[in-house]
């Protein structure tokens, strides 16, 4: 709603649209619209006082957060956005630190100060604790709550009063009473915020007892781009309350493309490159790939360096491949407006290049240079894809690549040990996203199932067996005879073969394909399905046949010795163990331990950080189907896990029980199916 307050005050648009009915300009995608949330970095631009601004909505929900670094890894300034009644946001803290490692700087906006429940001083003392006492209020809302329509402006000692008609207009008038005293004692801080940020300025506030309205006027910028200073401005965007003084001051103090002018590249032998502002020769960087279908694909990019214009070559340095640039345009959500060129700092889109992905950069090619990608957090939601129809594996395929080219946080694979298409994502709701996103573009009938889990099977004692192959048809027959021994080994030692043999009763010739029978067991498993690990065979004696004694029939022997041997040493299941990190505010602790009990878990520990708390636990995977899902629900959206895996442990018997009873269900399935 921030964003579409800023086009109606740039007269882009005549009138707001609105989440709920789906008319704003930024969240024009079907899923956004359904959802009633931004999905997409949609990048929107407009013009105030004489400077364009190009605006980039990134979407509020960590499941998206890859949307919010590509769209950071292009933009000079963040405005952070925290909800007057909802507080600080558990993705908020993420996207300031991601801010402040790529350098930029930030100015926060409290929106909604229009709704119930607002505690302004509060909140800001909250944020003042968690980003740090450089965080200073420009503002100060003077009728918060329902009706909220009056600024306190600290920069002018004035009161802004917004006209009720949502056109963003305003009237000002010299602040009286309490709130002129507020504004002095704010503007004094200011006065002092700003000489700290200097070395000159300092010197000047002390020997000249302040500094002068055009001298501290100058020194906001500086203060802002070396981030000793973040402005806080109040909002209530849906009313378009407070918007038009925060373009004034994004225009007159924000952060423009001179203020990065140079950006760190590497050339085509890996060495660290300038790409500078000022540069000759176009460098672009593409930080969003959209695919259209009706509309046309789209690789929307920012410029470094140079000139784009429609109708040149560029070379993409990471598919080295040669792009045609057809038509150019800058974005106003689905507005797509014509341009021939777009300068260094721009950020604009063309028509699909044809190789061209996202994180990919374009430059001439006499001047090859890589701007850095972004890096995604480990995506950690995982599901199955099961195919409904037979023949669209190649469909599914080509549908998955293009989704990941797309959205590099986005990982797909097929799992040979689990025989299952595995897709990973940033959460459950980006996988839901773009699960919806294949079947409606690519037309597949497919549906999402929980992934198997990686059980293993071992043992939890000693064993032997001796095993004779013997096959007699007519021509060559087979023999081979094995004695095996077997025995646990520690945890997380693999599969151990050895072989103890004496005397002549097996030639060491048949020893490998011993090794190779054992090993083909291993892998299919033998109680449920599942790998074996943590077992040291011994292969200590046999018999053979001078005739009939060959390599295949030594890794029948093998293979059965081995399947005997294990059934006889007490075998079990272990199960694999997730360490979680659970960030959640207090008031929801109590909730997340009581679920976590509720899936096995033990807690580690427990920390705080800040207004959060941080949980530390082991609980089983089989357990974790959709947890991400739970921590939101239990949390109201305000808690986040990360999780990663820890261990095998043995497996509680009645769990076991089951698996062992799907394993068998699930293989006499298959053979009556293959018997039709």
């Amino acid at each position: 709603m921030l964003a579409e307050a800023m086009l109606m005050c740039g007269d882009v648009i005549r009138r707001m649209g609105g989440i709920v009915q789906g008319s704003t300009v930024s969240d024009y995608h079907v899923g956004e619209q359904q959802r009633q949330i931004s999905i997409h970095a949609t990048p929107l631009s407009l013009e105030w006082q004489g400077r364009r601004l190009n605006v980039i909505d990134t979407p509020g929900y960590l499941d998206f957060s890859s949307e919010a670094l590509n769209a950071l890894r292009v933009v000079d300034l963040a405005i952070v956005v925290i909800h007057a009644s909802h507080g600080i946001g558990v993705g908020t803290e993420m996207m300031w630190d991601y801010a402040t490692q790529f350098g930029i700087p930030k100015i926060i906006v409290i929106n909604a100060l229009d709704k119930e429940n607002v505690d302004y001083d509060l909140l800001v003392e909250e944020i003042r604790e968690r980003f740090g006492a450089q965080v200073f209020p420009m503002q100060v809302p003077v009728n918060p709550g329902p009706g909220f329509n009056q600024v306190l402006d600290v920069l002018r000692s004035e009161v802004c009063i917004y006209a009720a008609d949502r056109t963003g207009k305003y009237t000002e008038a010299p602040a009286a009473g309490e709130w002129k005293e507020r504004g002095e004692v704010l503007h004094k801080e200011l006065i002092e915020h700003i000489a700290e940020s200097d070395d000159t300025l300092l010197e000047k506030f002390f020997a000249e007892g302040g500094l002068s309205e055009e001298v501290m006027r100058t020194g906001i910028h500086p203060a802002v781009q070396k981030q000793v200073f973040v402005p806080l401005f109040c909002t209530a965007a849906e009313s378009n309350v407070g918007v038009a003084r925060l373009l004034d001051f994004i225009g007159r103090f924000g952060s423009s493309p001179v203020d990065r002018a140079t950006a760190s590249a590497t050339d085509a032998a890996d060495q660290p490159r300038e790409v500078s502002l000022t540069g000759k020769e176009p460098v672009a960087f593409a930080f969003k790939t959209l695919s259209d279908p009706l509309s046309g694909d789209l690789s929307i990019f920012r410029v470094y360096s140079g000139d784009v214009h429609t109708g040149m070559d560029l070379y993409n340095s990471d598919r080295r491949v040669t792009e045609r640039i057809g038509q150019l345009f800058r974005l106003n959500g689905k507005v797509r407006t014509a341009v021939d060129v777009l300068t260094a700092g721009d950020i604009g889109a063309a028509v699909k290049l044809r190789d061209t992905h996202t994180g990919n950069t374009l430059c001439d090619s006499r001047h090859i240079v890589v701007l850095p990608k972004v890096k995604y957090p480990k995506p950690y939601t995982q599901a199955a894809l099961k195919l409904n129809s037979r023949g669209d594996e190649d469909k599914l395929a080509a549908g998955l690549a293009a989704l990941h080219e797309e959205d590099p946080a986005f990982e797909s694979r097929v799992d040979g040990e689990l025989h299952q298409t595995i897709i990973s994502a940033q959460g459950e709701l980006h996988l839901e996203v773009l699960f919806e996103r294949l079947k409606r573009r690519y037309k597949i009938d497919i549906e999402i199932i929980p992934p198997r889990i990686r059980f293993r099977e071992t043992i939890r004692h000693k064993a032997e067996s001796k095993y004779r192959h013997k096959k007699q048809t007519g021509g060559a027959g087979q023999f081979a005879e094995v004695w095996m021994r077997i025995e646990p080994a520690p945890r997380d030692s693999g599969v151990e073969f050895i072989e103890s043999l004496s005397g002549q009763n097996v030639d060491r010739v048949f020893v490998p394909s011993v090794e190779k029978g054992v090993n083909t067991a291993c892998t299919e498993g033998i109680l449920a399905g599942y790998r074996v690990v943590d077992v040291k065979i011994d292969f200590y004696d046999g018999k053979m046949h001078p005739v009939d004694s060959k390599d295949i029939a030594f890794q029948i022997a093998g293979y059965f010795a081995f399947k005997e041997a294990f059934l006889n040493a007490r075998p079990c299941l272990l199960e694999p163990i997730h360490e979680l990190e659970i960030r959640v505010p207090e008031d929801c602790l109590g909730k997340i331990v009581g679920d976590l009990s509720g899936r096995r878990g033990k807690i580690l520990g427990m920390d705080n950080a800040g207004r959060l708390q941080v949980v530390k636990a082991l609980v089983p995977a089989a357990e974790l189907h959709h947890y991400g899902t739970v921590v939101r629900s239990l949390t109201g959206g305000r808690g986040l896990h990360s999780e990663k895996f820890s261990h095998y442990e043995e497996m509680p018997a009645e769990f076991e029980r089951k698996v062992v009873e799907e394993a068998k269900a699930a293989k006499a399935a298959a053979a009556a199916n293959h018997g039709h």
